[in-house]
């Protein structure tokens, strides 16, 4: 199928690649299908589009690219929600908050974006660790990543 996105035009989507979010997303709960696209030239971000609506996009990005120790532990109820089996089905996001310039940006890690590929359901999970924020330095925690490494 084809759909009109945010940042890249007109794509064709397959239909068995979108991603189900049975409540919504908090503050957008009517929008329930998302397609995740590859962000033009930086394979690390992705487009996560509203398949429906075309002005509703999310810049997210694997959170252990940034932040190695990075932890969060999934709750029984979301288990059950996505129907996760197994560890190897689930993808963890982290909404960005793009900003001008790039080094202000930021990253959610206090509520990531939890999406069982296999099932292709996902969820946005608040999680109940205090050390982490909505509004993580992107370029920070880059930096400390690389001290690790």
């Amino acid at each position: 199928m084809k759909i009109q996105t945010k940042y890249i035009g007109s794509v064709e989507v397959d239909q068995n690649e979108t991603i189900e979010f049975p409540q919504g997303i908090p503050g957008f709960n009517a929008e329930r299908e998302f397609i995740l696209l590859d962000f033009p030239e930086n394979p690390v971000f992705q487009i996560m589009q509203s398949v429906k609506n075309q002005q509703l996009a999310f810049i997210v990005t694997n959170p252990f690219h940034f932040r190695s120790d990075y932890d969060i532990d999934l709750d029984r109820s979301l288990v059950e929600t996505l129907e996760i089996q197994q560890e190897g089905d689930v993808v963890i996001l982290s909404i960005l908050s793009l900003k001008d310039p790039f080094e202000k940006s930021t990253m959610n890690l206090q509520a990531p974006i939890v999406v069982n590929m296999t099932k292709r359901k996902g969820k946005q999970f608040i999680t109940n660790k205090k050390d982490y924020s909505t509004r993580e330095p992107l370029i920070a925690a880059a930096s400390s990543k690389e001290k690790e490494d």
